[in-house]
């Protein structure tokens, strides 16, 4: 079949190619429809590697993927062939003590599409345990199934902020990470929540949106609006997406005493951070890898209509022209958000 192959650092190509994979009788086998383009992909495709994993051979691309089932093992009974559907890219080890305390997304042996040495879904067809598909809601469309991947990142980030209702967060970075973490803080419950970036068109999408605040931090005025939201007592939670080190830094400086921080964002290294300031308001820090348990509530909320993200959707491509796709992200324009890839 054809694949979308990363051959090194700088080079792509769409190749045919062969796969050593046999339909299990507790696996579906998926005609690929829809692919988002990440942040991880790119920076594969423009470095070779992320921290640890380093590309060392060829390796097929992309893990945000919906499509069409085209068979079902036989012990599949949730999941038949003809559903629309989406898959969590990640495959823990289920006997890892990590699995069955419910953090599989923490099982050192987890096999995560796109990650050296595992194949992505950027190709015809994926074979995929049918535990880590799920069906798609009628009013969900491809392209939204797509995007339940990054928005299980942003969901599992209000999840472990245990939100009340009512709280106001701030969200560093507009990026997609970013805006998807601040839609998922809206459902979870908060009334309000501000985000910030450098980029005035990224913070345009945001600002289409009810109850988010965008602000951009050149201008000066994100204390501003932190105090008129807050009545000067600061945010209750604060979520860094951006993983630049001088927002890590300061992580505290808009946050109310008690607060939460969660540590979204990944910087390229280490990052200092003001310990000291931390500790004179009491903040509670948490950090999120991936995440788990997340696709069925986002598939809830995608279809009730509480979570939209097609004003995300920058731009779609068709397979044919996935190198130009992966060229426009790897350029870096601030109006884009989500670059989307249809198969068909």
């Amino acid at each position: 079949m054809q694949a979308l192959v990363l051959e090194k650092p700088g080079k792509i190509s769409i190749q045919d190619c062969q796969f050593d994979e046999v339909l299990g009788e507790n696996d579906v086998q998926v005609k690929i429809h829809s692919v988002g383009i990440c942040g991880s992909d790119v920076h594969y495709y423009q470095h070779g590697r992320i921290g640890p994993f380093v590309v060392n051979a060829p390796m097929v691309l992309g893990h945000e993927a919906a499509g069409i089932v085209m068979a079902t093992g036989k012990n599949v009974r949730h999941l038949q062939v003809g559903d629309r559907v989406c898959m969590e890219p990640g495959i823990p080890d289920l006997q890892s003590q990590q699995s069955r305390a419910g953090i599989y997304n923490l099982d050192p042996a987890v096999r995560f599409w796109a990650t050296p040495p595992i194949h992505g879904c950027l190709r015809e067809s994926v074979i995929h345990p049918a535990a880590f598909t799920f069906k798609l809601p009628d009013n969900v469309s491809f392209a939204e199934g797509a995007m339940v991947e990054p928005l299980a990142i942003g969901m599992h980030a209000a999840t472990k902020a245990a939100i009340k209702p009512g709280d106001i967060a701030l969200v560093i970075g507009a990026g997609p990470i970013g805006v998807v973490t601040a839609l998922a803080a809206l459902a979870g419950g908060c009334s309000d929540v501000i985000i910030c970036d450098l980029f005035e068109e990224k913070l345009q999408v945001a600002a289409n949106y009810e109850g988010l605040h965008a602000v951009n931090i050149k201008t000066g005025n994100l204390a501003q609006k932190v105090a008129e939201l807050t009545s000067g007592n600061g945010v209750d939670i604060v979520f860094e997406c951006s993983g630049a080190k001088p927002a890590i830094g300061g992580v505290s400086e808009h946050i109310a005493p008690g607060g939460t921080a969660v540590l979204v964002g990944m910087p390229i290294d280490a990052a200092p951070m003001d310990i000291v300031a931390a500790q004179a308001k009491e903040v509670t820090f948490k950090t999120i890898f991936r995440y788990a348990n997340m696709y069925p509530r986002t598939l809830r909320l995608l279809s009730s209509g509480k979570l939209r993200v097609q004003p995300l959707i920058s731009q779609s491509f068709k397979f044919k022209d996935s190198v130009a796709a992966f060229e426009r992200a790897a350029a870096g324009h601030p109006t884009d958000i989500k670059i989307m890839l249809e198969m068909e």
